[in-house]
């Protein structure tokens, strides 16, 4: 039977429940990190944790842990579920409270919820790219706030399903953000361009990777914003999150992309980005 982590306490997932009124459940008001397993061991935890400490108080939720501990608690419930390929999903909350839409007071204990799931790399699709489609970022404006409001996430993932697409790449007017689980990157004449670090985009870990690989191999990895119309004349195009990696888009609203191929800076990054994995083993 599944385990289930709900505040410190590891349960079976039948028996796993929070309160009606969890202000989670209620306003959205919580945070949230997925962290992915290679080979048993959680992949960039520290970084992951960081920037769910960094949400924590960007929204002024009190959460009385520190990295090491979070990891901790993640590392018990792999451990449980006998994790050895996947990932880890941790949510936190403001706590239970009768509905209002101010915080608490007194305040009460966030609530802490987490779960595991199996599954391998998406090798397929790393070797042969998928295809995505661009529509208008509807979001809040705190993209940089890892929280759980991802009704226009949401609503743009299931217009890239409409179009039998993977991913959606959202714009605000011209400008392209990010995809609507993931970052996005156009490589133009041997230069990678991805929107700066700002409320308009989550700082994605495997971007921080992507940068570090770019960097040791020599590759201009220019933070800068572009446009729809830059990104349709792209030589590639990469998208890049925890789940997916370093995910290439062959197609972008029924064109190719390219040559239709994955292209060599891609597969650069797709190298360097192997070797991240291996030094885990």
């Amino acid at each position: 039977m599944t385990k289930v982590l709900i505040n410190e306490r590891l349960l079976e997932e039948n028996d796993a429940s929070v309160p009606y009124n969890d202000r989670g459940y209620v306003f959205g008001d919580g945070i949230y990190e997925y962290v992915r397993v290679y080979n048993n061991h959680p992949f960039t935890a520290k970084e992951h944790f960081e920037r769910l400490l960094r949400s924590a108080k960007e929204i002024g939720l009190e959460l009385n842990y520190t990295v090491e501990g979070l990891t901790e608690l993640i590392t018990e419930l792999l451990s449980a579920n006998g994790v050895v390929n996947g990932g880890v999903y941790i949510q936190v909350t403001r706590g239970a409270a009768p509905r209002d839409h101010a915080f608490p007071e007194p305040s009460v204990k966030a609530n802490i919820t987490a779960f595991t799931k199996s599954y391998e790399r998406p090798y397929k699709l790393l070797e042969e790219g998928i295809n995505a489609v661009t529509t208008e970022d509807i979001r809040w404006l705190r993209c940089d706030i890892k929280s759980l409001n991802l009704l226009g996430n949401v609503l743009a993932k299931e217009y890239a399903v409409k179009y039998n697409a993977k991913e959606a790449i959202q714009h605000r007017g011209e400008i392209v953000t990010e995809g609507s689980s993931s970052n996005v990157y156009a490589i133009k004449d041997g230069v990678i361009y991805t929107h700066p670090i700002n409320n308009y985009i989550l700082n994605g870990i495997t971007r921080k990777v992507i940068k570090a690989i770019a960097e040791e191999k020599n590759i201009p990895f220019n933070e800068e914003t572009f446009t729809v119309d830059f990104l349709k004349n792209a030589d590639e195009i990469i998208v890049s999150s925890t789940s997916v990696e370093v995910m290439p888009v062959i197609k972008l609203n029924g064109d190719v992309v390219g040559d239709g191929k994955v292209g060599p800076i891609t597969k650069s990054l797709q190298e360097g980005f192997n070797r991240y994995i291996d030094t885990l083993s």
